[in-house]
């Protein structure tokens, strides 16, 4: 059945507004080319969409035949978005416009925190950051939250986050929401790395690969046709519980918060599995950064961190099969391609399926671009769609 013409202006204005983020400042001839739509209809559309206020006038094409023609892009302004990295360290805001530019960015240490204060630090921490941006309260259209843990679906209470207190409150997004003063959303951190991944880093045109975050704890993202796999309670990709040989089997995984892949290539017996090949280090990251400028001890260092990953990896693959694995996290990037090429080679030698092993490839925070990323998807689908 045809479309009524309310639905086709709908459908040809988001596809235009679709075109206008992914290309630039194009004239109306270019949309209309783009679009197959007519030289009057494409001018409806951009007189509709100017009026709304979703695209604006920026200027003149030049140095081609003919008379300059207007140019037209998304207004900036349209919508502005905030996404957030928690750790047990610090909080990164990072706040954009609808188009996607960054206007501001900071890091707010957590130290110190008294847990009953938590909502309203993050709140204070976004207003600052929308300050930064010259942007006044109450100007967010979407927040996006990453933090290491998931909610569950059936209690809205966040799950597999003991280490963060002072974010377990039966009402933390409506009291996140009242106190950032817009929409919030709470999401795995891991996912949002692979959101990030997907749409600009190492899985861009992947619709079926896992992502392995392996920092001080360990964690998976799993995108199954090109959607994220979350699972029944939202704990799909906790792989730091899943059992793994070589490792203890912890059977009170509620009351000891781990398991056998954390106990295996967490960032604790990183620098454990260090000390045994004679490298001291502060940290699981300045560990590796050592072992690769140091030959022989450093190497044989590598080769096991890399058969631990592996052992887990291929628990992985066994089940979900995917094209593509993208190493991210601070342990794989302190290991850099070396690491990379160990994992892949571990994994060839104990699994049949054999995905690409990559590295992430996602500039600063993955975890805190996913989230800009989501809370653009959500911004535009709501400005695009009400106009």
């Amino acid at each position: 059945m045809a479309g009524t013409p309310s639905l086709l202006r709908a459908i040809n204005d988001r596809a235009a507004l679709e075109l206008l983020l992914a290309n630039g400042p194009l004239s109306r001839t270019q949309i209309g080319t783009l679009t197959g739509l007519s030289k009057p209809t494409a001018s409806q559309l951009l007189a509709r969409l100017e009026a709304a206020g979703l695209v604006v006038p920026v200027g003149t094409t030049a140095g081609g035949p003919g008379p300059n023609a207007q140019l037209y892009q998304v207004n900036p302004a349209a919508g502005y978005v905030a996404g957030l990295d928690v750790t047990t360290t610090h909080v990164r805001v990072a706040v954009a416009d609808i188009t996607g530019g960054t206007l501001a960015e900071q890091q707010v240490p957590t130290r110190g925190w008294p847990a009953a204060e938590t909502v309203q630090r993050v709140a204070g921490a976004v207003a600052a950051t929308l300050a930064q941006a010259g942007l006044a309260e109450g100007s967010l259209h979407q927040a996006v939250i990453g933090i290491g843990g998931a909610l569950d679906p059936a209690t809205d209470r966040l799950r597999y986050a003991s280490h963060l207190p002072g974010w377990h409150s039966p009402r933390l997004v409506a009291e996140l929401a009242e106190a950032i003063g817009a929409p919030v959303t709470i999401e795995n951190d891991v996912n949002l790395a692979a959101i990030a991944e997907q749409a600009f880093g190492a899985a861009l045109g992947s619709e079926d690969f896992v992502l392995l975050w392996a920092e001080e704890g360990i964690g998976a993202a799993i995108v199954i046709a090109g959607r994220l796999h979350r699972g029944f309670t939202g704990g799909a990709g906790e792989v730091g519980y899943m059992p793994v040989p070589g490792s203890p089997v912890v059977h009170d995984v509620r009351r000891k918060n781990s398991g056998g892949f954390q106990e295996l290539a967490g960032a604790p017996a990183v620098l454990a599995l260090a000390r045994e090949h004679g490298l001291t280090a502060g940290t699981a990251e300045e560990a590796i950064e050592r072992a690769l400028a140091t030959p022989g001890a450093g190497e044989e260092f590598l080769a096991v961190l890399a058969d631990r990953l592996a052992v887990g990896l291929a628990a992985i693959v066994a089940v979900v099969d995917p094209e593509l694995l993208v190493l991210a996290g601070g342990i794989p990037t302190a290991g850099g391609e070396r690491l990379r090429e160990l994992v892949q080679e571990s994994l060839a030698r104990i699994s049949i399926p054999r995905p690409e092993v990559r590295s992430s490839t996602v500039p600063g925070s993955p975890v805190l671009q996913g989230a800009l990323q989501r809370a653009l998807a959500t911004a535009r689908d709501a400005a695009f769609t009400t106009h």
